[in-house]
């Protein structure tokens, strides 16, 4: 039977490992060619080949998410490599523990800023332009429940994840005719390499507030989410928000 995403192109940012990795892993099972962009070069290209041995289809590109030349040349490469693209997932994105806003370097804001925010508006605004010689495509931008609920020691990326929530249905709202969707996944705790900085017992204090199994998400957990917005399942949804947190936010 042909996978749910089957004959898609899919471009992923930060897609070397972490949630990345399992949104590359589980659509390139479901049939999409798959271009996984990230600084992580030698786990790129591990990836790329690792999808390969199990029957998908993969590239890696270099892709700093702050660099304009790296998207334009990251979409370069999967048209010449596939023709096509129909999905974008802004997956890249830091979540460093930076204390309260009063203290906060600018240095460090216009970081979490560039990377969460700016490299989503980038990867963005040079899909859409392919997406809409397609005839559509499906935009998914990777929030978190940073953006809907107060969290201390992270304002930047507080921040920056509040202001892709808004520009993902500003982006609904302007390319639905195009055929063109934007939805926004906003994950709660999840087991990847983002959170390893903080202290076991930070993570079993957390684990514990969040009502549906007190325990942390697995990345897979977000993958299916990832798959339904970006296969024709999901044709008349957009503008949408889907959390993935456990219960956590609705408490």
């Amino acid at each position: 039977m042909p996978g749910r995403v089957a004959g898609k192109v899919a471009l992923i940012s930060g897609a070397a490992r972490g949630m990345g990795e399992s949104h590359a892993r589980l659509l390139a099972r479901e049939g999409a060619r798959v271009v996984i962009g990230d600084v992580l070069h030698e786990l790129g290209r591990e990836l790329a080949r690792a999808i390969a041995a199990e029957g998908g289809e993969a590239i890696y590109v270099p892709l700093d998410v702050t660099v304009e030349t790296d998207w334009q040349a990251a979409y370069n490469t999967a048209m010449l490599a596939f023709g096509r693209l129909d999905v974008l997932v802004n997956n890249a994105g830091i979540a460093p523990q930076q204390g309260p806003l009063d203290q906060l370097g600018l240095a460090q804001w216009n970081q979490v800023i560039g990377i969460n925010l700016t490299g989503a508006f980038l990867g963005m605004k040079h899909a859409i332009p392919h997406m809409r010689h397609r005839g559509g495509g499906s935009i998914i931008n990777i929030c978190s429940t940073a953006a809907l609920v107060g969290y201390s020691g992270i304002p930047a990326y507080a921040a920056s994840k509040g202001a892709l929530r808004a520009l993902t249905r500003q982006a609904a709202a302007e390319y639905a005719g195009d055929l063109i969707r934007a939805n926004a996944i906003f994950p709660g705790l999840i087991a990847t390499p983002m959170n390893a900085n903080s202290t076991p017992e930070r993570m079993r204090m957390l684990a514990d507030k969040v009502p549906l199994g007190q325990r942390r998400g697995k990345p897979e957990e977000v993958s299916h989410c990832v798959l339904h917005l970006a296969s024709d399942e999901s044709a008349f949804t957009t503008g949408g928000e889907f959390v993935i947190d456990g219960g956590f936010s609705a408490q």
